[in-house]
């Protein structure tokens, strides 16, 4: 028991004055003459008994009495373990997707949201955070509406991130009660280890579990040719018993095909839909799921294409090029060093300077100039190539150069799979591939990092940001590189990468780069444009082409229309990741300085007993007056 005034407990002394009254009697006893003197005695002793019986009855209840009246007065209390420190409270609120599983009223998210605005004082000061949003120092009428028009979001932080986080919120007072509460349903993705104990805060889990976690979501898509159409293949999982469900193709608000995925007691399955080639279809792909939201929709964009231009320059045979970059995809042309047109350079997307014997001083500038506009270039030696006229020209990149000329043959075993070019190429790490030869090479000296090796090191490819220098030349009577496997991934990504074409769609949360085929005037850009929503990409104008990153933005799915002015160029579609639409729980996360629960008001109600403060005054009172009460029936009864 404490007391808020404990200074008033000197009080208690005045309990000296009812003991000083009993044991000091003041009244005298008056004498009365008897004839009787043996009942006198009789008279005189049980009077005497009696009397002494009630001045003891008075004494103790008068100091009742007072002593509680005192301790009334000090207000004494019962104080919960942390009721008398200072409280800090940080609350982690996650609305992932997941979050969006349904409970027994809602979901689990509206339920947490619902619960936390009952739940939490008025007046406390807390700091609550979610994977987008952060409320600091705030009480809860100031963030009530905030906290109802909350949604779900695609962002989620692990676990890690989150203690992270909240650390940031707690002052540095260590005399403080810090506690940090987390509301989630705990995905494994998102809890893959247990907490920390080594904090100076208490961490509270509410754990929130779904009623089910049966979810179909639509997975991914791609693209086949058939020949005069094009196979649309649609993924689907399921992580519950699901036998079949409908999914409807729409083309903008048109419904143009509908289909049932069965899925035959397996978690995944496809379908398959036929497109018409050379046709702008704004799709979206719709399934009907009781479990997640988000992942019953998918979007995708198919553009009329624009080709991508190559062009090779030089006299050596040009077969294996023509069977590499085909006319579906690429728009392919080659020329002798006499007849180019340098006028038609910069137009280009890939130049391939094909064992050219020299590089002209004329072609040097226009090279340049190409490749800082953002242009590619491959460049074959010749076996009888000027090093000279190519140094001058290839120093200008990675500070390359040519050196001697080696005629000892060598084979290319060595693949630097970790490689932008080659990444998705392989699906492992190939070592005993039939290796590719030359009869003869060139020494080069450089910067930038190797493709292709020798089984010495030596480079025979090398390159990066879109310029790539081999060693040696492809001729027949050099190598028999162009009867290997590696050609044609080496040369088809050559092609892609020089012009990043959208794909079906893009994954919202990763780095995407696109590349629109359209020339702006200087102080034009380009926009992105989403019903009544748009946001202006970071962008790069090159003399042929715009090429387009988007990190930040946009947060929502959707088809999204790339505007230059008031002119549609084509359309991007953005998707949601679908790692949140496997229901998978962590088992245990919690450590020793943890308390788990899945209630969010009965988490409120502990914590509120632990700070409670049981004041007592008003029973003392209450005993005051009963001793009085007491004191009052022995004068008069006794």
């Amino acid at each position: 028991m404490q007391f808020k005034h404990p200074e008033l407990l000197w009080g208690l002394l005045l309990l000296l004055i009812p003991i000083i009254i009993h044991l000091f009697q003041l009244r005298r006893f008056k004498k009365t003459p008897f004839t009787n003197v043996k009942f006198l005695k009789k008279v005189v002793s049980e009077s005497r008994r009696s009397n002494t019986l009630k001045k003891w009855l008075l004494l103790a209840a008068r100091m009742l009495l007072l002593a509680c009246l005192v301790i009334a007065f000090a207000q004494p209390f019962l104080a919960g373990k942390t009721a008398l420190l200072e409280k800090e409270t940080v609350i982690y609120l996650d609305d992932s997707f997941s979050m969006q599983a349904k409970a027994v009223d809602g979901t689990l998210f509206e339920n947490a949201v619902q619960s936390l605005v009952k739940s939490l004082p008025e007046t406390k000061k807390i700091s609550l955070f979610t994977n987008k949003e952060v409320f600091r120092n705030v009480t809860l009428p100031e963030i009530r509406n905030d906290l109802l028009a909350l949604k779900t979001t695609a962002e989620q932080l692990r676990l890690d991130e989150v203690r992270l986080k909240a650390n940031t919120f707690f002052s540095s007072d260590t005399g403080t009660d810090k506690n940090l509460i987390l509301i989630s349903d705990f995905q494994q993705r998102f809890a893959s280890h247990a907490l920390d104990s080594t904090n100076n805060f208490k961490t509270f889990l509410v754990r929130l579990a779904p009623e089910s976690t049966a979810n179909v979501s639509l997975d991914s898509v791609y693209l086949q040719n058939d020949g005069e159409n094009l196979e649309l293949t649609v993924l689907l999982n399921t992580n519950g018993e699901t036998e079949s469900t409908p999914v409807s193709l729409f083309n903008g608000g048109q419904l143009i095909a509908k289909t049932a995925a069965v899925f035959d007691d397996t978690e995944k399955t496809s379908i398959n839909f036929t497109l018409p080639k050379n046709e702008t279809i704004k799709g979206k792909l719709q399934i009907t799921d009781a479990g997640l939201q988000y992942d019953n929709h998918l979007y995708f964009s198919l553009n009329k294409k624009d080709n991508i231009k190559v062009l090779s320059i030089g006299s050596e045979s040009d077969d294996y090029l023509q069977r590499i970059f085909t006319k579906d995809e690429f728009d392919y042309k080659n020329t002798t060093l006499k007849s180019l047109d340098y006028s038609q350079l910069e137009e280009q997307n890939l130049i391939v300077l094909n064992e050219l014997p020299s590089i002209p001083t004329a072609m040097t500038t226009s090279l340049r100039s190409f490749t800082e506009n953002g242009g590619s270039l491959v460049i074959l030696p010749s076996n009888a190539m000027d090093v000279l006229s190519y140094n001058t020209f290839t120093g200008n990149y990675f500070s390359t150069a040519y050196g001697y000329k080696m005629t000892d043959g060598r084979n290319i075993t060595k693949i630097n799979f970790s490689h932008p070019l080659y990444q998705d190429v392989f699906e492992q790490k190939v070592t005993n591939f039939q290796y590719p030869n030359v009869s003869s090479y060139f020494t080069l000296k450089t910067n930038a990092p190797a493709l292709l090796s020798f089984q010495d090191d030596q480079p025979f490819l090398v390159g990066a940001d879109d310029v790539y220098f081999f060693t040696a030349p492809l001729s027949n009577q050099n190598s028999n590189y162009k009867n290997s496997p590696l050609i044609v991934p080496t040369f088809y990504n050559m092609g892609k990468s020089s012009l990043q074409l959208p794909e079906l769609y893009t994954v919202l949360g990763r780095n995407a780069t696109i590349d629109i085929a359209t020339a702006l005037a200087d102080d034009r850009v380009v926009k992105a444009v989403k019903g009544e929503y748009e946001f202006i990409p970071q962008q790069r104008s090159f003399s042929n082409r715009v090429q387009l990153g988007f990190d930040q933005n946009p947060e929502e799915d959707g088809i999204y229309e790339i505007k230059n002015g008031d002119n549609t160029i084509q359309d991007i579609s953005f998707n949601y990741q679908r790692e949140e639409s496997e229901l998978v729980y962590a088992s245990s996360i919690g450590s020793d300085n943890t308390v788990e629960t899945n209630s969010i008001p009965a988490l409120f109600e502990s914590i509120e007993k632990d700070n409670s403060i049981n004041e007592l005054w008003k029973w003392f009172v209450i005993l005051a007056l009963l001793f009085m009460v007491l004191e009052l029936l022995i004068q008069k009864y006794l």
